[in-house]
């Protein structure tokens, strides 16, 4: 439960209060005195002897919104009508709806849109069908597929629970992109029924937005998916992770006048997004990265169940670093975590190089607490919205996607995905770069179409297509 009210945890109580002068002030005061927030007070009725008020509140969790809501009924003369949950009442019904973008209101409309007209357009597709691409939703929509095997910080609680994380992925695809996305939630777990669920229903979707599985299974789903595919296939926890990290690194570095390629970097998770973080880091040029894991550091001379700590191993700890994940952090100018709470402390910043910089990535309690590593490093970032520097997916998949849709392509890279990270760093300017700010808001207008640019521009360099983007249609006489 957060330790501060969050708009998240929100509630609205209606109430019925007696009309004397000071009865607004006492409900604020009762609400404050409990540690909520008010947020809005609305007189919605009255009458010579009662008020009918919506009072809008913070709180940090249910045991404390109960609090709040025990502290109003303990008021002479207020009646507490209902309390409204505001996270829940957004989400009922669900947040996504299906529209046509087409008018029916005539036959006209009706023979156009469906048949007989729509045959003509079968047959076209039938005939080219690269003209699926323009002629239906295929067009801009992808999937967000999940099996619910590792949602947020929950863990396993399968698709259905996992659902409504699916329905606000696409709502953010939707606001920051204009990219219609469907949530697919399966019920498997099983590799194989993952994989040919996907591909049967692909040629719906113009790419595939992995979101929520575990690894190590997560890797196989994605490699088989990219060999069987023609369109491009996801995994936000690893790739966009991997991105909004190697951004902000780009911009933390200039801020503390280090060069990439010099820096000693500690990795805390060797999991999905641990491992994908990794790559792009060697990829943008790091050359001395530790990673550690629940059994701590990484190296060759461990026993290492599987290929990918082994590809760990192989290509990281040039020192020949051993032990636990703390020991390694003494002169290290940088520390990643994508791994668990708390498992680092100040004193283990304080024995970091000078100006060290900290991403403590683990929601929703990072690895360290930000104020405490901010007493001892220059630059520090985490997941969380309520502090500096937030390091959030949503600032790449969005315009990695509206990247990809915009060049039609059928595959991406690693190239991409540097592009991506280069272009979200360059949207801070030099002038608006500080230790506060080294990556945009996610509200900042040109985050997604920055990105977007720079993925079309890799995309159509990398893959040349035999589509010209002309659309198939017979010509009519005199037109």
């Amino acid at each position: 439960m957060p330790s501060t009210p969050s708009v998240s945890s929100s509630i609205t109580a209606r109430l019925h209060v007696e009309a004397r002068p000071t009865a607004v002030s006492e409900l604020t005061s009762a609400i404050e005195q409990t540690g909520g927030i008010v947020t809005a007070l609305d007189v919605t009725a009255s009458g010579h002897e009662r008020l009918t008020v919506d009072v809008t509140c913070a709180t940090s969790g249910e045991e404390h919104a109960a609090q709040i809501v025990a502290a109003l009924r303990a008021l002479p003369g207020v009646d507490v009508e209902r309390v409204s949950d505001r996270t829940f009442l957004m989400h009922l019904g669900g947040k996504l709806s299906i529209e046509s973008k087409v008018p029916l209101r005539n036959r006209d409309d009706l023979s156009m849109a469906y048949t007989p007209g729509v045959a003509r357009v079968c047959e076209a597709i039938a005939a080219r069908p690269d003209d699926a691409r323009r002629l239906t939703i295929k067009r801009n929509t992808i999937a967000v597929v999940t099996d619910g095997s590792a949602v947020l910080g929950l863990g396993d609680i399968g698709p259905l629970a996992a659902l409504p994380v699916m329905e606000g992925k696409a709502a953010l695809f939707k606001r920051f992109a204009g990219i219609d996305a469907f949530p697919l939630a399966l019920d498997t777990q099983d590799v194989d029924e993952i994989v040919e669920t996907v591909v049967r229903v692909a040629p719906v979707f113009a790419g595939i937005n992995l979101e929520d599985i575990s690894a190590p299974r997560c890797f196989e789903v994605e490699r088989r998916l990219r060999e069987r595919l023609d369109i491009p296939v996801f995994h936000d926890d690893q790739h966009g992770t991997a991105i909004v990290v190697t951004a902000a690194l780009t911009n933390a570095l200039k801020v503390v006048g280090k060069r990439i390629e010099d820096v000693r970097v500690v990795l805390s998770g060797a999991g999905a997004a641990g491992t994908a973080v990794l790559k792009l880091l060697l990829a943008a040029g790091v050359r001395d990265v530790v990673v550690a894991d629940v059994d701590g550091i990484v190296h060759t001379g461990r026993a290492l169940a599987s290929a990918q700590l082994r590809w760990i191993a192989e290509h990281t700890n040039p020192r020949g670093v051993t032990g636990a994940l703390r020991p390694a952090l003494a002169g290290a100018d940088v520390f990643i975590g994508v791994s668990a709470p708390n498992i680092i402390t100040g004193e283990d910043v304080a024995s970091m190089a000078a100006d060290a910089i900290v991403f403590a990535m683990a929601n929703p309690r990072p690895e360290i607490d930000p104020a405490e590593a901010a007493r001892h490093a220059a630059v520090v970032g985490t997941g969380r919205s309520d502090v500096a520097n937030q390091i959030n997916n949503v600032l790449a998949f969005p315009g990695v996607f509206r990247g990809l849709l915009d060049a039609r392509s059928h595959v991406i890279t690693d190239d991409m995905l540097l592009a991506a990270a280069k272009a979200l760093a360059s949207v801070v300017t030099d002038e608006e770069l500080n230790p506060a700010y080294i990556i945009p808001s996610v509200f900042h207008p040109d985050v997604a179409p920055t990105v977007a640019t720079a993925v079309a521009q890799v995309a159509g360099a990398e893959q040349p297509r035999a589509d010209t983007g002309a659309v198939a249609v017979v010509p009519v006489p005199g037109l």
